[in-house]
């Protein structure tokens, strides 16, 4: 494992988690908004050995990775926050649950002893630390639903020739899959579906897997990868858009004396890794990153001091449990930056509230964008600039 910590250890992280295993779900093409989901027991373990993972990269004294003055075996709950989308069935937010458990497994030194004589089991922390965010509270961590740029931009990736030309070479592949799609829609657009079913199908299916033609799965993966690519590294990738102010404020508090909190996780969708990996250029020196990572993949903006001060962010990745240890990527061509020349470099893409999303997006009506006045908006009037909680 690639580090690039100070002898002293690291000051903080902020980690961007995907979701385990689920069951099969459909994603309209033309605005991937989706159905529901259910995280399935293997998504349950791939999570948990995702948090065991953390563990033993940020919280063993031992590890070069090892955050300072952390809570190694009792989860400290001033110095974690976490959040996770609750929609969709719950497969986020479970799987938060799941890392967590894994991350501080239950001990009896984590009991608490109530006054009445009655005992608190060991792993009830873990639902008072857990902030689940639903579909209507903010956009922050689904920022391309309901956004009609976002959809926009969907209609013109499909009509442009670099889809054309590749849904011409898919064509013949995606007609021998077509009996294997079991009704599923074999238009080049629904790569996503058709890539899924297959996927859970060959997961869960005992007939299905033997068989299916060799190859095939990993034909479906790799033409939903260039869509997905495609459709989440547009000019202003929106998935990652109103993460980043988050990312900001987390790692810009751990440079403070008074901060308390030393890991920040975000659980998440698919959809920030790819657009995260465009913004930052990770993807020119690491192409092979670029599609859809893994289930139970982890981005960690780690956060130290160099030997002058100042403070470094550097960005690993693990995909999956594919990856038994992290992998340093480059940020801009450099291991690590400043974390000044880190918010620097991605700040004009940030959407730092509802409001802001809003005319983003050219939404006047859902999720509660119908209350603000776009008369008066703070892009359009010049002082919206700043981000803040």
């Amino acid at each position: 494992m690639v580090n690039t910590t100070t002898a002293a250890g690291l000051i903080g992280v902020v980690l961007l988690a995907r979701h385990g295993d689920r069951t099969a779900y459909y994603q309209d093409p033309t605005t991937y908004n989706s159905t529901q989901a259910y995280i399935t027991p293997l998504g349950e373990q791939q999570e948990f050995e995702l948090g065991n993972f953390l563990r033993n990269t940020y919280l063993n004294p031992d590890s070069p990775s090892f955050i300072q003055n952390i809570s190694t075996d009792v989860a400290n709950i001033d110095q974690l926050t976490v959040r996770a989308d609750a929609g969709g069935g719950n497969v986020i937010l479970n799987s938060a649950y799941a890392l967590l458990q894994g991350l501080y497994p239950s001990t009896q030194n984590s009991a608490i002893a109530l006054a009445n004589g009655t005992t608190v089991p060991p792993s009830s922390w873990r639902i008072s630390i857990l902030q689940s965010l639903e579909y209507w509270q903010s956009p922050s961590l689904t920022s391309w639903m309901d956004c009609e740029y976002f959809q926009d931009h969907l209609t013109r990736l499909y009509a442009s020739s670099a889809f054309i030309n590749m849904s011409t070479t898919a064509a013949p592949f995606l007609t021998a899959l077509k009996p294997y799609l079991g009704g599923v829609s074999n238009n080049f657009t629904n790569m996503w579906n058709i890539y899924d079913h297959v996927n859970v199908q060959y997961t869960y299916n005992r007939t299905y897997y033997e068989t299916l033609p060799p190859t095939f799965l990993q034909q479906a993966r790799y033409y939903a990868d260039w869509v997905q690519r495609n459709v989440f590294t547009d000019s202003e990738p929106i998935a990652i858009r109103t993460l980043l102010p988050e990312i900001f404020w987390a790692l810009g508090n751990m440079t403070k004396t008074s901060n308390k909190v030393k890991m920040n996780i975000q659980e998440v969708d698919y959809k920030p890794f790819i657009s995260l990996f465009n913004v930052t250029n990770a993807t020119v020196t690491d192409p092979d990153i670029g599609g859809i990572p893994n289930y139970a993949s982890v981005i960690a903006l780690e956060l130290s001091q160099d030997s002058q001060g100042q403070y470094e962010v550097s960005m690993k990745f693990k995909n999956g449990t594919e990856d038994s240890q992290f992998r340093q990527l480059q940020m801009f061509g450099n291991t690590s930056i400043t974390f000044d020349s880190f918010v620097e470099e991605l700040f004009g893409t940030t959407i730092n509230s509802t409001n802001n999303w809003c005319f983003s997006c050219n939404q006047t009506v859902q999720r509660g964008c119908s209350v603000f006045n776009y008369s008066n908006d703070a892009f359009l009037s010049g002082y919206g600039t700043g981000y803040r909680r």
